[in-house]
């Protein structure tokens, strides 16, 4: 038998070499970490670096992170050129207002999927997430024929209104799917105090689904921001034209080096990322809610 003076030594050891083990396998984990990460950022940090470089030190090999003086000529040069500051206004214009779109149509049809009960409600619900399988290609002579009798053809209507008639199946999908895990007991206690169901999505389902409007609203502003194939099709005015197109008709009609584009890119897709890591909180809090169990 070992006495407790000997047991003490032993157990102390054990310990030891267990936290040591940990403190390996803990930095191990985040060496790893570290270098899956900065191997996903390098185009971004070559985009940033190359932003402010010459035309030389952009084409250089091999490749020069660092350059020798910042050019910030590189983000006035293309203002010179083309209205971006106009294009920058116009995608604003058409990105909040379609947001709005989705938020106020999507939300009712996503409560009505989650709280209603009506005969084919499964069924339309099928259908709706059908039309997440149609590709954009397969609606475009169709929509444009419509546009074009419409007189829309060259405005922002045909960017915007569509999203007034709940015509995104994710966003239903995803709306649907966070109302059902609010507890039914509220519903009911809304319906005691006699409330009804405009009631109940106004002063319940809408205040507790802050979090998922905010992951909606950050979802829908990338995706308009950067959309180009539908401006590139209803758009035909310089005046105009948004961001995505701007830079494509900055890099075909002039001839730029890489440096000058990378600067466009850089200044295009700084709203995008503010905005997402404003929204971290709001984004990460919606996963831990619509992640627990119903």
């Amino acid at each position: 038998m070992l006495s407790l003076s000997k047991l003490d030594p032993v157990l102390a050891g054990m310990l030891q070499r267990h936290d040591t083990q940990g403190l390996l396998r803990r930095a191990l984990l985040y060496v790893c970490l570290i270098l899956s990460g900065a191997l996903f950022l390098l185009p971004a940090l070559w985009m940033i670096s190359t932003a402010f470089k010459t035309a030389g030190e952009a084409g250089a090999i091999p490749p020069i992170w660092l350059p020798e003086s910042p050019q910030w000529e590189n983000f006035t040069k293309p203002f010179e050129n083309l209205p971006f500051f106009q294009f920058y206004v116009n995608t604003f214009k058409i990105t909040i207002v379609s947001i709005v779109g989705v938020l106020l149509s999507c939300t009712p049809v996503a409560y009505a999927f989650a709280r209603l009960r009506f005969r084919g409600r499964d069924t339309l619900f099928v259908l709706v997430l059908a039309t997440m399988m149609l590709p954009d290609e397969a609606k475009l002579v169709p929509l444009y024929i419509l546009f074009s009798r419409l007189n829309w053809i060259n405005t922002i209507l045909p960017l915007t209104v569509p999203h007034y008639f709940a015509v995104d199946g994710f966003i239903i999908f995803l709306l649907r799917q966070f109302f059902m895990s609010i507890p039914r007991d509220l519903d009911e206690a809304c319906r005691i105090d006699g409330g009804g169901y405009l009631t109940i999505l106004l002063r319940i389902i809408i205040p507790l689904s802050i979090p998922v409007f905010g992951v909606v609203t950050i979802l829908q502003f990338v995706s308009y921001w950067n959309d180009f194939f539908w401006p590139l099709i209803f758009l035909t005015s310089l005046d105009n034209y948004t961001v995505s197109l701007g830079l494509r008709l900055f890099q075909t009609r002039y001839f730029v080096q890489i440096n000058t584009v990378m600067a466009m890119t850089l200044l295009a897709t700084l709203p995008t990322v503010t905005l997402f890591f404003l929204g971290q909180r709001i984004w990460i809090r919606d996963v831990v809610l619509t992640g627990v169990n119903k």
